[in-house]
């Protein structure tokens, strides 16, 4: 019995523990319904700020401005907001794509993918839509950034690159630091202001 035991514990120690599983959900942003504003211009421009219901409590903080749009998911880093946004106008869409990570009972969504909405300044009717992969911001680490940018017009493979760009890139990925990943030519302009 005891050698029967001892192969049993052997065996246990020496076989890999399981990977975490990735796996997406998806929510809306209904600006009208599931948004609070905390913030509006009164004079001197316009410009709104938005906290909307993301994935199970996690915010989607929108900031609107000239025509664009800066997001972040998930708690943002203490202090003023870094804002990121396509240079033309823009729009971000209704429903975003969170992939999550389960180990065990606990799951973390560790990036979110929105699709954009990009003007074309030389010619309005002829704008695009990119998948931007960002960051999701957790409580204690807080930092939230765009990690890739992926072309989605003319592209049928762009929500799987958007997928790979966030399950490889986005955990190791250091906002204000590291090179953002584009897939796509030409992509509208796209600046981080620090």
């Amino acid at each position: 019995m005891r050698k029967f035991l001892l192969t049993a514990i052997l065996a246990a120690l020496a076989w890999p523990a399981a990977a975490a599983e990735i796996r997406s959900e998806y929510t809306d942003v209904d600006l009208e319904k599931g948004c609070s504003t905390f913030d509006i211009a009164t004079e001197g421009g316009e410009f709104a700020n938005l906290a909307c219901n993301g994935w199970r409590g996690y915010p989607v903080l929108i900031y609107q401005g000239d025509l664009r749009e800066s997001v972040v998911y998930g708690f943002p880093s203490p202090g003023e907001h870094k804002w990121e946004t396509f240079g033309p106008f823009n729009a971000t869409g209704a429903k975003i794509e969170w992939r999550i990570e389960k180990d065990g009972d606990k799951e973390i969504p560790f990036a979110a993918i929105h699709r954009w909405h990009v003007s074309n300044p030389e010619d309005p009717d002829k704008g695009v839509e990119v998948l931007v992969v960002e960051k999701v911001g957790q409580i204690g680490e807080q930092q939230s950034c765009a990690v890739g940018l992926v072309m989605a017009t003319g592209n049928p493979q762009a929500n799987e690159t958007a997928r790979r760009i966030a399950d490889e890139q986005v955990r190791t990925f250091v906002c204000g630091a590291d090179e953002r990943v584009v897939v796509g030519d030409p992509m509208p302009d796209f600046y981080r202001a620090d």
